[in-house]
């Protein structure tokens, strides 16, 4: 064991410098952030004939703003070489001989390189898409440390970046480095756009990329908006829409006032700036001012039709006012996107892996592994229901639509459906009426010319809902072929790759067959069946392109002013049944347990799906009972994290912090040793403002951990006195 790291992970290679040359060959296919950093060493045997041993790990956090940080990073593993040996015998005959650390930078699309040598020289340089070594510049190395603080940051909760021996450490831990994090910002904010954006926005801009939203869940995490406030005053000068991410901090620090002043002033500069006006329509929402916040929503639309986010909100502000038929025809006119996975790279199998668990966290008796083999198989109902599948715009959009439902119930959702798009039932009995039309009267229909008067369904692209003018389709068009120009990359990829995103959530629902009943059902007790109907089909376009119907006036049945609607659309609602079914199925079979006195039995893994189809539906109090009843089965550090945020949210300090502490020993275990941001901090930073951090202190001393995992939590509180987030000091 001499030649492992202790309590690091690592992947040892088949080939020596295999994962180094792997990187190099996957950079150019890196479209956002980049992946985490590759920490290489080689390690080398005193004794002759033993062959040298290459072996890496995942590492975010670490200071990549120079070469001599990035070396201090390598030094510090030669103290982690295992030296178990006892002190009399000979002293490991391991150690490392070299060291390469890759840092990517995001803005020049280049990979930063570290080469120490032990003992001798350090040599720095970065690699092009092209294998190329150049000379690291200043300006490299800012954006080079400005890149590994953002992802650092960005995927230090990522559900979607989940990598075995990827180790995590803060990348801001004073003061001093947070002025240099604001620094960095500062001098790169207009080159922020290149970095690209969360999933749903399809045009990154100045005020939506991966820098911004980094500032903003790095201060928002912390409800410590002063810092942000100064930076984007001084960056509003420049350009008026950084006033939606200053309205939005002066928001985030009760400064409304403030807020509506910065608003008024910069859309009397930047009017079409939908940033800007988002912000006034949450702002607006939030008093109740809801037919303000509806005007501004559209107007929104109108000036960026092109964006999810313009329609996904106008959605949301119909939803609020109960009118729910236009929140489906809003909701049918969103431009969707193809998600796109996190940046990564494919690595050769390791020779061997080796994750150490520290020695404290074993003897503290509070950590847990997922016991997923402990239970028997879960029901394969839960298993496969296709709504965890959606990402990106799809998984907003079925948010919004169980939102919709959540609201008005499936019976009455159904006959909104059906009211505003044209159904396959009503487009088959049509076609059936106008084929038997045209053999009775073909020659006289020979004669008689067409109707201009003709009732046709619109499809959803010529008729928006907001204002159905020609200067918004031109407006559109414009849109649409600007943010083509900017994007030709990503729209290209998304054309090949859309059908296959609608067509992987049509393919499950396939899978999922409606007809049968009796899946839904396992051996129990006799009880009726809880009744949910079957949403038919929608009518979709012809495979020519062409509109379903354009019919006659003599026609005895048309579809007035009725819509198409969109196939992914219409793929959710099937999506939505299914939750449905499984949902009300599960509460009236927990319910007729309940009336028969008998015990009602899930496995801890059927309990946590249950709790994430509750919570996908909006219940709750469901969600957080399934969740509790998983953690009597086995360990779920999902569980554990749904249940820290509804905790946190009631203001339940003692069961906050129990989540705390099993979620942070299990990240410990697993080498995530960052401290902030991440969801534990933020939700503890919820109960300091709240409660104090005195009480809260209090109540962990009252606990009585182990000495070990004590110091672990009480990182987030000194966390809290150092950085003075709100109620540190009561």
């Amino acid at each position: 064991m001499g030649e492992m790291l202790r309590d690091i992970p690592e992947f040892f290679e088949t080939e020596l410098g295999e994962s180094i040359i792997a990187r190099t060959d996957a950079l150019g296919t890196f479209r956002e952030l980049g992946p985490p950093d590759l920490c290489h060493i080689i390690k080398t045997n005193a004794k002759p004939g033993v062959r040298e041993l290459g072996s890496y790990h995942y590492v975010s956090g670490v200071d990549a703003s120079s070469s001599a940080t990035l070396a201090a990073y390598l030094n510090s593993l030669t103290y982690s070489m295992d030296d178990t040996q006892s002190w009399f015998s000979k002293s490991n005959a391991w150690r490392i001989r070299s060291g390469i650390y890759c840092c990517f930078n995001a803005f020049s699309r280049v990979d930063v390189r570290v080469e120490v040598k032990i003992p001798g020289g350090v040599e720095y340089y970065f690699v092009d898409v092209r294998g190329e070594r150049h000379e690291v510049t200043q300006a490299i190395w800012q954006e080079t440390y400005l890149s590994a603080v953002l992802r650092a940051i960005l995927y230090s909760d990522d559900s979607y970046y989940r990598l075995a021996g990827y180790r995590k450490i803060d990348p801001i831990t004073s003061l001093h480095a947070e002025a240099k994090f604001l620094e960095a910002v500062e001098a790169l904010y207009w080159k922020g756009w290149q970095l690209g954006s969360k999933p749903e926005i399809q045009v990154a801009t100045s005020v939506h990329n991966h820098l911004t939203a980094g500032v903003m869940k790095y201060f928002g995490d912390s409800f410590r908006y002063g810092p942000a406030i100064e930076l984007f005053q001084k960056l509003q000068k420049k350009d008026p829409e950084v006033g939606a991410l200053l309205a939005e901090s002066y928001i985030g620090a009760n400064e409304e006032t403030k807020a509506v002043k910065v608003l008024y002033e910069d859309l009397k500069l930047a009017s079409l700036s939908y940033p800007l006006l988002h912000v006034q329509v949450d702002f607006l929402r939030s008093k109740g001012e809801y037919d303000m916040a509806l005007q501004l929503a559209k107007y929104a639309v109108n000036t960026t039709p092109s964006e999810f986010l313009t329609w996904a909100k106008l959605t949301d502000v119909y939803i609020d006012i109960g009118d729910y038929k236009n929140a489906l025809l809003t909701l049918n006119s969103c431009p969707m996107f193809t998600y796109s996975e996190r940046d990564m790279h494919r690595m050769p199998a390791p020779q061997k892996t080796h994750l150490p668990i520290k020695q404290d966290i074993v003897k503290s008796g509070i950590m847990e592994d997922d016991a997923v083999g402990r239970e028997g198989e879960p029901d394969p109902n839960l298993l496969r229901l296709p709504a965890p599948a959606l990402h990106g715009t799809f998984a907003k959009a079925y948010s919004l639509l169980t939102r919709l439902a959540a609201r008005i119930g499936w019976d009455d959702l159904l006959k909104c459906r059906s009211g505003v798009f044209v159904m396959e039932e009503e487009y088959r009995i049509l076609k059936a009426k106008e084929e038997e039309r045209k053999t009775s009267f073909s020659h006289q229909s020979l004669k008689t010319p067409k109707d201009s008067s003709t009732p046709s369904v619109q499809t959803t692209t010529e008729a928006n809902t907001v204002e159905q003018t020609e200067k918004e389709e031109k407006q559109q068009e414009t849109e649409e072929e600007t943010s083509e120009k900017k994007e030709e990359d990503k729209d290209e990829e998304q054309n090949n790759k859309k059908d296959d995103e609608e067509a992987e959530v049509s393919e499950k629902m396939e899978n999922v067959d409606l007809n049968d009943e009796s899946k839904s059902t396992t051996d129990l007790p006799k009880m009726d069946e809880p009744s949910l109907e079957r949403p038919q089909q929608a009518a979709e376009e012809s495979k020519d392109g062409k509109e379903p119907a354009s019919t006659d006036k003599d026609a005895s049945f048309s579809f007035g002013n009725k819509r198409l609607c969109e196939r992914w659309l219409d793929n959710l609602f099937m999506v939505l049944y299914e939750d449905l079914r499984v949902y009300t199925f599960w509460r009236t079979e927990a319910a007729h347990y309940r009336s028969q006195q008998m015990p009602y039995r899930k496995t801890g893994t059927e309990w946590e799906l249950l709790g994430d189809l509750a919570l996908r539906l909006w219940h709750e109090n469901e969600a957080r009972e399934s969740y509790e009843l998983c953690l009597d089965h086995k360990f779920s550090a999902k569980a554990w994290m749904k249940l820290l945020e509804i905790y946190a949210k009631e203001g339940n300090v003692q069961k906050a912090l129990l989540a705390a502490v099993k979620l942070t020993v299990y990240h410990e275990r697993w080498y995530h040793e960052i401290v902030y941001p991440t969801e534990i901090a933020c939700n503890l930073n919820k109960l300091i403002r709240k409660e104090g951090l005195s009480k809260m202190q209090n109540i962990l001393t009252s606990m009585n951990l182990p000495r070990p995992v004590q110091s672990l939590i009480t990182r987030y509180f000194d966390y809290g006195e150092l950085f003075k987030v709100e109620g540190y000091e009561f």
